[in-house]
Protein backbone atom coordinates (compact mmCIF):
# COMPACT_ATOMS: atom_id res chain seq x y z
CA UNK A 1 0.00 0.00 0.00
CA UNK A 2 1.80 3.38 -1.10
CA UNK A 3 2.12 6.15 1.49
CA UNK A 4 0.43 9.05 -0.80
CA UNK A 5 -1.92 11.89 0.60
CA UNK A 6 -4.28 13.20 -1.01
CA UNK A 7 -5.56 17.28 -0.59
CA UNK A 8 -6.64 19.70 -2.43
CA UNK A 9 -4.87 21.37 -5.17
CA UNK A 10 -3.75 25.00 -5.28
CA UNK A 11 -2.07 27.38 -7.65
CA UNK A 12 1.10 26.21 -6.80
CA UNK A 13 0.58 22.79 -8.43
CA UNK A 14 -0.06 23.49 -11.55
CA UNK A 15 3.13 21.90 -13.38
CA UNK A 16 2.67 19.25 -11.49
CA UNK A 17 -0.65 18.37 -12.41
CA UNK A 18 0.14 19.45 -16.13
CA UNK A 19 2.91 16.61 -15.65
CA UNK A 20 0.73 14.34 -14.59
CA UNK A 21 -1.64 14.34 -17.00
CA UNK A 22 0.38 14.77 -19.96
CA UNK A 23 2.10 11.17 -18.91
CA UNK A 24 -1.53 9.92 -18.00
CA UNK A 25 -3.84 11.14 -20.13
CA UNK A 26 -2.41 9.18 -24.02
CA UNK A 27 -2.24 5.76 -21.63
CA UNK A 28 -5.69 6.07 -21.10
CA UNK A 29 -6.41 6.30 -24.80
CA UNK A 30 -7.52 3.79 -26.98
CA UNK A 31 -5.00 2.68 -29.15
CA UNK A 32 -6.02 3.98 -32.52
CA UNK A 33 -5.50 6.99 -30.68
CA UNK A 34 -2.51 8.94 -32.81
CA UNK A 35 0.33 10.47 -30.56
CA UNK A 36 -0.69 13.99 -32.07
CA UNK A 37 -4.47 13.93 -31.36
CA UNK A 38 -3.31 12.61 -27.77
CA UNK A 39 -0.50 15.34 -27.33
CA UNK A 40 -2.78 18.07 -28.90
CA UNK A 41 -5.24 17.42 -26.58
CA UNK A 42 -2.99 17.42 -23.27
CA UNK A 43 -1.61 20.72 -24.97
CA UNK A 44 -5.38 22.14 -25.36
CA UNK A 45 -7.35 20.75 -22.15
CA UNK A 46 -4.35 19.84 -19.72
CA UNK A 47 -1.38 22.36 -19.82
CA UNK A 48 -0.73 24.26 -16.57
CA UNK A 49 -2.66 27.23 -18.52
CA UNK A 50 -5.50 24.99 -18.15
CA UNK A 51 -5.44 23.49 -14.92
CA UNK A 52 -4.87 27.45 -13.58
CA UNK A 53 -7.83 28.10 -15.12
CA UNK A 54 -9.61 24.64 -13.56
CA UNK A 55 -8.04 25.44 -9.97
CA UNK A 56 -9.39 29.04 -9.98
CA UNK A 57 -13.33 27.69 -11.39
CA UNK A 58 -15.11 27.67 -8.03
CA UNK A 59 -16.96 24.76 -9.69
CA UNK A 60 -14.57 21.95 -9.87
CA UNK A 61 -12.44 20.54 -7.70
CA UNK A 62 -8.90 19.62 -7.89
CA UNK A 63 -7.46 16.86 -5.28
CA UNK A 64 -3.87 15.63 -5.82
CA UNK A 65 -1.80 12.41 -4.49
CA UNK A 66 1.77 13.11 -3.24
CA UNK A 67 4.32 10.50 -2.86
CA UNK A 68 7.59 12.00 -1.13
CA UNK A 69 6.52 15.33 -1.87
CA UNK A 70 6.31 13.91 -5.92
CA UNK A 71 2.57 14.32 -7.73
CA UNK A 72 1.71 11.15 -7.90
CA UNK A 73 -2.22 11.38 -9.83
CA UNK A 74 -5.08 13.17 -9.44
CA UNK A 75 -8.90 13.65 -10.10
CA UNK A 76 -11.00 16.74 -11.08
CA UNK A 77 -14.75 16.91 -10.19
CA UNK A 78 -17.12 19.41 -12.38
CA UNK A 79 -19.97 20.40 -9.92
CA UNK A 80 -23.40 20.86 -11.42
CA UNK A 81 -25.51 19.61 -14.70
CA UNK A 82 -23.88 18.35 -17.14
CA UNK A 83 -23.56 19.91 -20.84
CA UNK A 84 -23.83 16.94 -22.56
CA UNK A 85 -27.54 16.15 -23.36
CA UNK A 86 -26.68 12.58 -23.51
CA UNK A 87 -25.47 12.68 -20.04
CA UNK A 88 -28.09 14.63 -18.98
CA UNK A 89 -30.35 12.06 -20.24
CA UNK A 90 -28.34 9.00 -19.10
CA UNK A 91 -27.97 10.36 -15.34
CA UNK A 92 -30.79 9.99 -13.16
CA UNK A 93 -29.42 11.23 -9.53
CA UNK A 94 -29.67 14.92 -9.07
CA UNK A 95 -27.80 17.41 -7.82
CA UNK A 96 -24.84 15.72 -9.62
CA UNK A 97 -21.12 16.19 -9.90
CA UNK A 98 -19.14 14.92 -12.84
CA UNK A 99 -15.88 13.27 -12.08
CA UNK A 100 -14.06 14.46 -15.07
CA UNK A 101 -10.60 13.04 -14.42
CA UNK A 102 -8.92 10.31 -12.42
CA UNK A 103 -5.43 9.72 -13.35
CA UNK A 104 -2.35 7.48 -11.15
CA UNK A 105 1.05 7.48 -13.08
CA UNK A 106 2.03 4.10 -14.05
CA UNK A 107 4.50 3.05 -11.42
CA UNK A 108 1.86 3.57 -8.70
CA UNK A 109 -0.84 1.43 -10.41
CA UNK A 110 -1.89 -1.19 -7.88
CA UNK A 111 -0.79 0.59 -4.85
CA UNK A 112 -4.04 1.92 -3.76
CA UNK A 113 -3.39 5.31 -4.22
CA UNK A 114 -6.50 5.10 -7.55
CA UNK A 115 -8.99 3.97 -4.64
CA UNK A 116 -7.74 6.17 -2.07
CA UNK A 117 -8.25 9.05 -4.62
CA UNK A 118 -11.55 7.97 -5.58
CA UNK A 119 -12.66 7.74 -2.00
CA UNK A 120 -11.39 11.39 -1.43
CA UNK A 121 -13.37 12.78 -4.42
CA UNK A 122 -16.92 11.03 -3.34
CA UNK A 123 -16.21 12.69 -0.09
CA UNK A 124 -15.95 15.90 -1.84
CA UNK A 125 -19.23 14.89 -3.65
CA UNK A 126 -20.82 14.44 -0.99
CA UNK A 127 -19.75 17.64 0.98
CA UNK A 128 -20.80 19.43 -2.22
CA UNK A 129 -24.34 17.93 -1.35
CA UNK A 130 -24.31 15.81 -4.84
CA UNK A 131 -26.94 13.42 -4.56
CA UNK A 132 -24.82 11.13 -7.30
CA UNK A 133 -21.67 11.38 -9.55
CA UNK A 134 -20.91 10.34 -13.20
CA UNK A 135 -18.21 9.59 -15.14
CA UNK A 136 -17.76 8.90 -19.02
CA UNK A 137 -14.87 6.01 -19.64
CA UNK A 138 -13.63 5.18 -23.35
CA UNK A 139 -15.44 1.83 -24.36
CA UNK A 140 -12.13 0.38 -24.71
CA UNK A 141 -11.10 1.18 -21.70
CA UNK A 142 -11.66 -2.25 -20.01
CA UNK A 143 -8.92 -1.69 -17.15
CA UNK A 144 -10.49 1.47 -16.05
CA UNK A 145 -14.29 0.19 -16.47
CA UNK A 146 -12.94 -3.04 -13.97
CA UNK A 147 -11.63 0.29 -11.86
CA UNK A 148 -14.83 1.92 -11.75
CA UNK A 149 -17.25 -1.38 -10.93
CA UNK A 150 -14.85 -1.93 -8.38
CA UNK A 151 -16.10 0.94 -6.85
CA UNK A 152 -19.39 0.96 -7.11
CA UNK A 153 -20.10 2.69 -10.77
CA UNK A 154 -22.71 1.19 -13.02
CA UNK A 155 -23.32 2.02 -16.69
CA UNK A 156 -26.44 4.28 -17.35
CA UNK A 157 -25.84 5.23 -20.88
CA UNK A 158 -23.52 6.21 -23.51
CA UNK A 159 -21.80 9.44 -24.68
CA UNK A 160 -19.09 10.37 -27.37
CA UNK A 161 -16.04 12.11 -26.54
CA UNK A 162 -13.56 14.00 -29.10
CA UNK A 163 -9.81 13.02 -29.16
CA UNK A 164 -8.14 14.86 -32.34
CA UNK A 165 -10.24 14.86 -35.40
CA UNK A 166 -12.32 11.49 -34.17
CA UNK A 167 -14.68 11.10 -32.10
CA UNK A 168 -14.44 8.17 -29.14
CA UNK A 169 -17.53 6.10 -27.87
CA UNK A 170 -17.71 6.51 -24.01
CA UNK A 171 -19.88 4.53 -21.40
CA UNK A 172 -22.05 6.77 -19.01
CA UNK A 173 -20.94 5.43 -15.45
CA UNK A 174 -23.11 6.39 -12.03
CA UNK A 175 -22.89 5.74 -8.56
CA UNK A 176 -25.24 7.37 -5.90
CA UNK A 177 -23.92 8.84 -3.31
CA UNK A 178 -26.29 8.29 -0.26
CA UNK A 179 -25.67 10.46 3.10
CA UNK A 180 -24.66 8.40 5.52
CA UNK A 181 -26.74 8.45 8.89
CA UNK A 182 -25.67 10.32 11.58
CA UNK A 183 -26.79 9.06 15.18
CA UNK A 184 -28.04 11.32 17.23
CA UNK A 185 -26.85 10.89 21.45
Amino acid sequence: MSEATIRRGTAEDVDRLAFVAAVTFPLACPPHTTREDAAAFVVEHLSADAFRGYLADRDRILLIAEEDGRAIGYTMLVLGEPHDKDVAAAITLRPTIELSKCYVLPGHHGQGVAGRLMQASIEAARERGAAGIWLGVNQENERAQRFYAKSGFRQVGVKRFRVGERWEDDYVLEQPLAVEATSVA
